[in-house]
């Protein structure tokens, strides 16, 4: 059985939670998948395949299904690519002594899959881990981005809640089987990650945590989400470049950002439009995933921002 077959396969044990379904558009959704590094790495697609690119790039411990509410409202008039990262969704997981788990792999996995698709520029929409692999791909190719949508993904350490800072900074330090256990304590707590902070609480569907959980409860996938979060320093390591980038560039932003984020904070969200003072940003009293409850909201803000940028 492929990777892909077996990740369907474990998706299918979803069965006792309701799927809703999605936005209704004349535009569908597919479901591909694709050769990388001998890796099958699982894509969705929807729009016009000649309209303007948006990249949905998604946070941990999620994957594309994040975006499946999204996805139908701009692809009225955007071709929309959402991708999941090796080690997430529907994407091949090798074991860590197969595949380097580094930000800067997924990145050229993620950039890989644009220039097998054909995709020569986009806007990236970066949320959480999507901000990483985002920048990464943004100041490799400058010239391929057409703009930033940001909703809840950092460039500064002033981003992190100190609290957070001190259960990854002894990690970080020295790696131990005791100062990994507050990495694996986030693989446990995907409930609290939707929840939180979230004023909203009857839009919040169920399906979103079950499904992630589902899938960072198979057998090996702790070691993959553990190393990423270990490797998570490099990316702190880039904050400087990716801050100088930006205000070099001064490329259009929007920020769409959920205030009641438990891991983010306003800092963070403030950061963009002081580098860059044309930026647009939006607050939501919504928690960290805030498509989850102000996916339409969200949705409208992007739409009316693509459309200013030139085609």
């Amino acid at each position: 059985m492929s990777k892909f077959a077996a990740a369907l396969a474990t998706a299918g044990a979803l069965a006792a939670a309701p799927v809703l379904a999605g936005p209704v558009t004349d535009r569908p959704v597919t479901y591909h998948s694709v050769q990388i590094e001998g890796l099958e790495i699982f894509y969705r697609e929807a729009g016009p395949a000649d309209a303007p690119a948006i990249l949905l790039l998604h946070g941990f411990p999620s994957s594309s299904h994040m975006f499946r509410d999204l996805i139908p409202l701009l692809a009225t008039r955007y071709h929309v690519i959402a991708p999941d990262y090796p080690g997430f969704g529907y994407s091949s997981a090798p074991a860590p002594e197969a595949f380097d788990y580094s930000f800067d792999h997924l990145a050229q996995v993620v950039d890989a899959l644009t220039q097998e698709i054909g995709l020569g520029s986009y806007v990236l929409y970066m949320q959480d881990y999507g901000g990483p692999v985002g920048f990464r791909l943004a100041t490799a190719h400058p010239e391929r981005v057409r703009g930033l949508v940001v909703q809840n993904a950092v460039a500064s350490v002033e981003g992190w809640y100190p609290e957070i800072v001190k259960q990854l900074a002894p990690v970080w330090q020295n790696r131990t089987p005791e100062t990994e256990q507050p990495l694996r304590d986030l693989l446990k707590v995907t409930e609290f990650q939707y929840r939180q902070g979230s004023s909203l609480p009857d839009r919040l569907n169920p399906d979103a945590w079950t499904f992630d959980q589902a899938l960072l409860d198979r057998p090996g996938n702790d070691r993959i989400q553990v190393e990423l979060l270990y490797r998570y320093q490099d990316n702190v390591a880039l904050y400087p470049a990716w801050q100088a980038w930006l205000k070099e560039t001064q490329p259009p932003i929007l920020v769409t950002w959920g205030d009641g984020d438990p891991f983010f904070t306003p800092a963070g969200r403030d950061l963009f439009q002081a580098l860059v003072p044309a930026t647009r940003t939006v607050s939501y009293p919504a928690g960290h995933f805030a498509l989850e409850t102000h996916g339409a909201e969200i949705a409208a803000e992007i739409l009316a921002f693509l459309d200013t940028l030139p085609r």
